[in-house]
């Protein structure tokens, strides 16, 4: 593992989890190395988290012939170099997201990586939250009729402190609320109502001196006739984590906010005299990823969007399942950096962009 710090605990306690919560598991994770920068903190995030060895080299990572995982998890602009070559040295990778800064080293990622033949995740957990997965369970058998409308929006309230902090840093991170938000938008926008076309955005910048954007506005059109907005900021007062979007299609729609995870407002055009959405609490034995959990009413938490995440990689590598289309594959992380770049130009040329996404034979 690379990166000790916010998703390194994350990923290191789902890893810790799936061995005895998900029983049996795919494969049973085995903490090896973890790599970071602070000799004293990475030391330290080896004893907390259950690591063998640690190290600030993460070339020594890839190098290890006892690790069969690379889980990328560092500042964005270590995504690429790291990533390429452990793939290129045989081990299966995870990245977070943002892929890469921008569409390009993203698409650079994707290409190198998909040469090797390994498996590859772009860590979008937020597919993995039980609601967003029965939603989309729900879209894929019809439920919601014709999709017409997407609004989705992100906001944080974090953003105003003068803290140094590398994703201010537009070498370290590429983008701000855009790369780091928003494109958690883009990918859920992609994975429930479909590929993005076309968009029309810009970005801006609050706090002075800052070098990346603070906020993202966009209108988006889909390849399926949906139209849709998209919001990013990290200068929403009040706003802790409130990734939220609804989706209306014309026989019912849907909305989420992920300061409830656990719950799906669901509206059915069915002519009930009691109009209005109904709150779904999804913890039903038959509702996702809920085989590895508790009595219904019995609710997760945000931490265990990753164990569900990992598991279904780990899954993909035992053979028992793929990583497409549940999770996100290096060609998603790119879709939703390509997107992401289309905003930037929107912005720039005052004009709605179109998206042509590259092929890997193009």
């Amino acid at each position: 593992m690379l990166g000790y710090a916010f998703m390194g605990k994350a990923h290191s306690n789902a890893f810790r989890k799936i061995g005895y919560m998900t029983w049996p598991p795919p494969l049973t994770p085995r903490l090896v190395a973890i790599a970071g920068r602070n000799e004293e903190a990475v030391s330290e995030a080896a004893r907390r988290y259950g690591f063998e060895r640690w190290t600030k080299q993460w070339e020594d990572l890839v190098a290890d012939p006892e690790i069969g995982l690379f889980d990328n998890l560092g500042p964005n602009d270590v995504h690429a170099a790291p990533t390429i070559a452990a793939a290129e040295s045989g081990k299966h990778v995870v990245c977070e997201k943002p892929l890469g800064r921008d569409a390009d080293e993203s698409y650079e990622i994707w290409s190198r990586v998909a040469a090797t033949g390994v498996k590859h995740m772009c860590a979008f957990n937020y597919r993995f939250v039980p609601a967003v997965r029965l939603a989309r369970e729900m879209i894929d058998a019809g439920e919601l009729g014709e999709l017409r409308h997407f609004r989705g929006r992100y906001l944080q309230d974090w953003g105003d402190t003068t803290e140094e902090v590398w994703r201010f840093e537009r070498g370290a991170a590429g983008s701000g609320a855009l790369g780091d938000l928003a494109a958690h938008v883009v990918d859920l926008a992609r994975y429930l109502v479909g590929e993005i076309e076309a968009i029309g955005g810009f970005l801006r910048t609050f706090v002075p001196g800052r070098e990346v954007d603070d906020a993202v506005e966009a209108t988006v059109e889909f390849e399926g006739g949906a139209v849709g907005t998209i919001e990013a900021t990290r200068l929403a007062l009040g706003r802790r984590n409130a990734f939220q979007w609804e989706i209306n299609g014309t026989q019912g729609s849907l909305y989420f906010d992920m300061e409830r995870l656990n719950e799906l407002q669901v509206f059915r055009a069915d002519g009930d005299r009691a109009r209005g959405f109904k709150t779904v609490l999804v913890s039903e034995a038959d509702h996702p990823f809920w085989e590895h959990w508790w009595p219904p009413g019995h609710i997760i938490g945000w931490g265990d969007t990753f164990v569900h995440e990992l598991h279904h990689f780990l899954a993909a590598i035992a053979g028992t399942t793929e990583v497409a289309p549940h999770g996100a594959t290096f060609e998603d992380g790119y879709r939703a950096a390509e997107v992401c770049d289309a905003i930037v130009r929107s912005g720039e040329r005052e004009r709605r962009e179109r998206i042509d996404y590259r092929t890997l034979t193009s």
